[in-house]
């Protein structure tokens, strides 16, 4: 991963800062949650951002070896 210097706006920097807390991440891992939410939505304009968010779910769930196989009857 490349690290790099990015100048940000302050008061972005200020509610991310707010909310990372409140979500128990840190200030740059909220700021990379905020941009691949931002580029999933950009990239599936039709879906909802709750349909985005529950299949971020459903994939962290599936890495962690969480989700049992659905069969079909």
């Amino acid at each position: 991963m490349s690290n790099q210097s990015v100048r940000l706006d302050p008061s972005l920097m200020e509610r991310a800062t707010i909310i990372a807390k409140a979500l128990n991440r840190t200030t740059p891992k909220q700021i990379e949650h905020w941009a691949k939410i931002g580029e999933i939505m950009e990239d599936n304009p039709d879906l909802p951002y709750e349909f985005v968010k529950q299949a971020l779910i459903a994939k962290a769930e599936l890495e962690a070896g969480k989700l049992e196989p659905y069969h079909f009857d």
